[in-house]
């Protein structure tokens, strides 16, 4: 599909060259509409929206996604992003004083926050393993995790896509291991849905999460949490409110606990279904396909202007609309507000580790002439 038919269907300001939806996303304005359809409905009769209907709207939302990431619709539900997701999670373990958790130097800064805090309130201990670049092999990765694990290794926690320097990790080969193992694999999808095919029972993840609103398109707060049968029983509620010893059960204990936690808003869960169906109407593999091959094209650009080592080789095994550049020694908060200031390009430039990293995020709505501003620019302005 024509970026420019695509573009007009986006809210987003058309004298910003937007290559950061992998931050926020950006929501289309039919799903917007439907959103805010929803918003009416709620206040129109907030007693029979939330009183007597919400049970069965959540349920068709739930059906509508978990037929999408490939699951059933009792194996997830909804949550404001990926971050709460895994809040509940980490806060519902038992770890011990001794207990290892695994994550990679990879990871989101707010989950590395968390398990801290989880490690620091229950005596764990944190083990940050890294994983060097460039990503070459499946198997080369799993082996440099897998130094992580130890005897008192509990818990493996890694993401799908990786927020600082956009890598796809092969999660389906660790979390088979994981499992040959007794260890409990919580993956952070935040970026993927939309972004890649998800088949979540066959990926054999313990536990999943995932936004909808990245690339998926769906309203902001718009999120899941996925946990196999075998393991719901684990997961406490992170607010205990009336689904908890509810009088009239639902499909499980998970589903009561974790879906109705008080008065909200869950108008951007219901849209939901509006972003899967907007993507299916156009065709969005064929865009996912257009999207990498632009962002191969401007990733070689690049390297080629920075001279700095790739992170991984030119594969879409390794990437896919989303992919991290590394550039020379520069001032990031400088070089990110010159980008925006001068040449109105929305795009993060930040450090990772001793590195500093321009990450770019390629959706629908992107052109060539979008990439080629963002390559004239840096020639301009890195020899500053």
């Amino acid at each position: 599909m024509d970026p420019r038919t695509l573009k007009a269907e986006f809210l987003l300001d058309p004298d910003i060259i937007f290559l950061n939806h992998g931050s926020f996303g950006a929501c289309p304005r039919p799903v917007f509409e439907e959103y805010q359809r929803w918003q009416r409905e709620l206040e129109r009769q907030p007693v029979e929206f939330l009183g007597r209907r919400f049970n069965g709207l959540m349920r068709a939302a739930r059906e509508a996604l978990a037929g999408y990431v490939g699951t059933a619709a009792d194996n997830l539900v909804y949550v404001p992003n990926a971050t709460t997701a895994l809040n509940i999670v980490a806060r519902s373990l038992k770890l011990q004083p001794g207990d290892e958790v695994l994550i990679t130097d990879h990871e989101y800064g707010a989950i590395v926050r968390l398990w801290r805090f989880v490690c620091a309130q229950t005596g764990a201990r944190l083990v940050i393993q890294s994983i060097p670049v460039p990503l070459t092999s499946a198997d080369e990765f799993v082996e440099a995790l897998w130094a992580g694990v130890t005897p008192r290794t509990r818990v493996l926690c890694l993401s799908h896509i990786t927020s600082p320097t956009a890598l796809i990790f092969p999660v389906e080969a660790v979390c088979r291991r994981a499992r040959e193992a007794g260890l409990l694999t919580v993956v952070d999808g935040a970026h993927t849905a939309g972004q890649l095919p998800l088949a979540l029972d066959s990926l054999g993840a313990d536990v999943y999460t995932g936004n909808c609103h990245k690339w998926l398109c769906a309203p902001k707060g718009s999120a899941f949490l996925y946990v196999r049968p075998e393991f719901q029983p684990l997961i406490e509620p992170l607010i205990v409110s009336w689904g908890y010893e509810a009088e009239a059960p639902g499909p499980s204990r998970f589903i009561d606990e974790q879906e109705y936690t008080g008065t909200r808003d869950i108008a951007a869960y219901l849209a939901t279904p509006a972003a899967i169906r907007f993507q299916a109407e156009r065709n969005w593999p064929q865009v996912r396909e257009r999207c990498h091959a632009l962002l191969r094209r401007a990733r070689a650009q690049l390297i080629d202007l920075t001279r700095q080592a790739p992170l991984c080789a030119d594969s879409s095994e390794w990437f896919g609309q989303m992919a991290a550049v590394a550039l020379p020694e520069v001032d990031v908060a400088e070089l990110k507000e010159r980008l925006y200031a001068d040449y109105r390009i929305e795009v993060p430039v930040y450090r990772w580790g001793d590195r500093c990293l321009l990450r770019v995020s390629v959706q629908g709505y992107n052109s060539s002439e979008d990439l080629g501003a963002l390559v004239g620019a840096l020639e301009q302005l890195l020899p500053r």
